[in-house]
Protein backbone atom coordinates (compact mmCIF):
# COMPACT_ATOMS: atom_id res chain seq x y z
CA UNK A 1 0.00 0.00 0.00
CA UNK A 2 1.31 3.37 -0.93
CA UNK A 3 2.19 5.59 1.91
CA UNK A 4 -0.04 8.57 2.58
CA UNK A 5 1.95 11.58 4.16
CA UNK A 6 -1.32 13.28 5.14
CA UNK A 7 -2.23 12.25 9.15
CA UNK A 8 0.37 9.37 8.80
CA UNK A 9 3.51 11.60 8.54
CA UNK A 10 4.47 14.55 10.85
CA UNK A 11 3.76 17.43 8.93
CA UNK A 12 1.52 20.50 7.98
CA UNK A 13 -0.63 20.69 5.63
CA UNK A 14 -2.84 23.81 4.77
CA UNK A 15 -6.00 24.01 2.27
CA UNK A 16 -9.02 25.90 1.10
CA UNK A 17 -12.63 25.36 -0.15
CA UNK A 18 -16.21 26.51 0.15
CA UNK A 19 -18.59 25.23 2.98
CA UNK A 20 -22.73 24.99 2.13
CA UNK A 21 -24.68 24.93 5.23
CA UNK A 22 -28.27 24.54 3.98
CA UNK A 23 -29.94 27.28 6.37
CA UNK A 24 -27.54 29.40 4.20
CA UNK A 25 -28.02 30.41 0.12
CA UNK A 26 -24.28 31.49 -0.32
CA UNK A 27 -21.62 29.40 -0.09
CA UNK A 28 -18.49 30.06 2.17
CA UNK A 29 -15.06 29.68 1.52
CA UNK A 30 -12.43 28.22 3.78
CA UNK A 31 -8.85 27.89 4.80
CA UNK A 32 -7.73 25.59 6.74
CA UNK A 33 -4.41 24.15 8.39
CA UNK A 34 -3.74 20.56 10.08
CA UNK A 35 -0.69 19.67 12.15
CA UNK A 36 0.46 16.20 12.57
CA UNK A 37 2.23 15.08 15.23
CA UNK A 38 4.77 11.90 15.98
CA UNK A 39 2.99 8.85 16.69
CA UNK A 40 3.36 7.91 20.24
CA UNK A 41 4.77 4.35 21.95
CA UNK A 42 1.14 2.54 20.86
CA UNK A 43 0.93 4.49 17.34
CA UNK A 44 -1.67 7.66 18.07
CA UNK A 45 -1.15 10.44 16.01
CA UNK A 46 -2.60 13.75 17.52
CA UNK A 47 -3.61 15.80 14.93
CA UNK A 48 -4.93 19.73 15.28
CA UNK A 49 -6.62 21.51 12.64
CA UNK A 50 -7.44 25.28 12.47
CA UNK A 51 -10.61 26.22 10.10
CA UNK A 52 -10.69 30.10 9.17
CA UNK A 53 -13.64 30.91 7.18
CA UNK A 54 -13.56 34.00 5.33
CA UNK A 55 -15.46 37.08 6.95
CA UNK A 56 -15.62 35.65 10.20
CA UNK A 57 -13.52 36.36 12.91
CA UNK A 58 -13.63 33.53 15.48
CA UNK A 59 -11.13 29.98 13.99
CA UNK A 60 -12.80 26.59 14.53
CA UNK A 61 -9.75 24.32 16.32
CA UNK A 62 -10.85 20.68 15.54
CA UNK A 63 -8.37 18.07 17.53
CA UNK A 64 -8.11 14.51 16.30
CA UNK A 65 -6.41 11.13 17.54
CA UNK A 66 -6.06 8.32 15.02
CA UNK A 67 -5.17 5.00 16.51
CA UNK A 68 -6.07 1.36 16.55
CA UNK A 69 -4.42 1.19 12.85
CA UNK A 70 -5.03 -2.06 11.38
CA UNK A 71 -5.59 -3.85 7.72
CA UNK A 72 -6.73 -0.88 6.09
CA UNK A 73 -8.78 0.48 9.23
CA UNK A 74 -8.23 2.76 12.12
CA UNK A 75 -10.64 4.44 15.22
CA UNK A 76 -10.55 8.04 15.42
CA UNK A 77 -11.66 10.50 17.85
CA UNK A 78 -12.78 14.18 16.95
CA UNK A 79 -12.40 16.65 19.73
CA UNK A 80 -13.85 20.45 19.97
CA UNK A 81 -15.82 22.87 21.57
CA UNK A 82 -19.08 22.56 19.65
CA UNK A 83 -19.37 18.68 20.01
CA UNK A 84 -16.86 17.45 23.28
CA UNK A 85 -15.56 14.19 22.20
CA UNK A 86 -16.79 11.55 19.62
CA UNK A 87 -15.45 8.91 18.03
CA UNK A 88 -15.62 7.12 14.99
CA UNK A 89 -14.39 4.83 12.60
CA UNK A 90 -11.90 5.04 9.06
CA UNK A 91 -11.34 3.31 6.48
CA UNK A 92 -7.60 3.61 3.97
CA UNK A 93 -6.32 2.08 0.96
CA UNK A 94 -3.90 3.74 -1.15
CA UNK A 95 -5.66 6.46 -3.02
CA UNK A 96 -8.00 7.57 0.08
CA UNK A 97 -8.25 8.42 3.86
CA UNK A 98 -11.86 8.77 4.84
CA UNK A 99 -14.16 8.59 7.92
CA UNK A 100 -17.38 8.60 9.77
CA UNK A 101 -18.84 9.61 13.02
CA UNK A 102 -22.34 8.33 14.07
CA UNK A 103 -23.21 9.89 17.60
CA UNK A 104 -26.96 8.97 17.81
CA UNK A 105 -27.17 10.36 21.61
CA UNK A 106 -26.55 13.49 20.50
CA UNK A 107 -27.62 13.58 16.78
CA UNK A 108 -24.53 13.94 14.83
CA UNK A 109 -23.08 12.14 11.94
CA UNK A 110 -21.33 12.64 8.99
CA UNK A 111 -18.18 11.91 7.11
CA UNK A 112 -14.69 13.00 5.70
CA UNK A 113 -13.30 11.46 2.18
CA UNK A 114 -9.82 12.59 1.21
CA UNK A 115 -8.15 11.29 -2.09
CA UNK A 116 -4.86 11.20 -3.27
CA UNK A 117 -3.73 12.78 -6.62
CA UNK A 118 -1.14 12.38 -8.54
CA UNK A 119 0.24 15.69 -7.37
CA UNK A 120 0.18 13.89 -4.00
CA UNK A 121 -2.10 16.92 -3.07
CA UNK A 122 -5.80 15.68 -2.04
CA UNK A 123 -9.22 16.46 -2.89
CA UNK A 124 -11.74 16.46 0.22
CA UNK A 125 -15.65 16.53 0.70
CA UNK A 126 -17.20 16.04 3.90
CA UNK A 127 -20.68 16.45 5.45
CA UNK A 128 -22.19 16.42 8.68
CA UNK A 129 -25.76 16.80 9.69
CA UNK A 130 -27.42 17.58 13.11
CA UNK A 131 -30.43 16.62 14.48
CA UNK A 132 -31.74 19.64 14.64
CA UNK A 133 -31.84 19.13 10.64
CA UNK A 134 -28.40 21.95 10.38
CA UNK A 135 -26.51 20.07 7.43
CA UNK A 136 -23.33 21.12 6.48
CA UNK A 137 -21.23 20.56 2.96
CA UNK A 138 -17.51 20.92 2.49
CA UNK A 139 -15.51 20.55 -0.48
CA UNK A 140 -11.42 21.57 -1.22
CA UNK A 141 -8.53 20.81 -1.22
CA UNK A 142 -5.38 20.22 1.05
CA UNK A 143 -1.97 20.16 0.63
CA UNK A 144 1.57 19.65 2.27
CA UNK A 145 2.80 22.92 3.47
CA UNK A 146 6.39 23.46 2.09
CA UNK A 147 8.97 23.45 5.26
CA UNK A 148 10.97 26.81 5.82
CA UNK A 149 14.34 26.59 3.79
CA UNK A 150 17.32 26.82 6.12
CA UNK A 151 19.43 30.11 5.52
CA UNK A 152 22.66 29.28 3.98
CA UNK A 153 25.66 29.75 5.93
Amino acid sequence: MAQHQFLLTPSSWIGQGKIQLNMVAEELFFYTRWSIGVPDGEGRIECTQEIQVKGLVDIMHNQFSIYNMASGEFAIELENQALGRVVGKGLINEKVIAWEFRVEDIGFDGFEFYEKQDDKNYLMRAEYATSDQFRTVIEGKVWQQAAPTPPSA
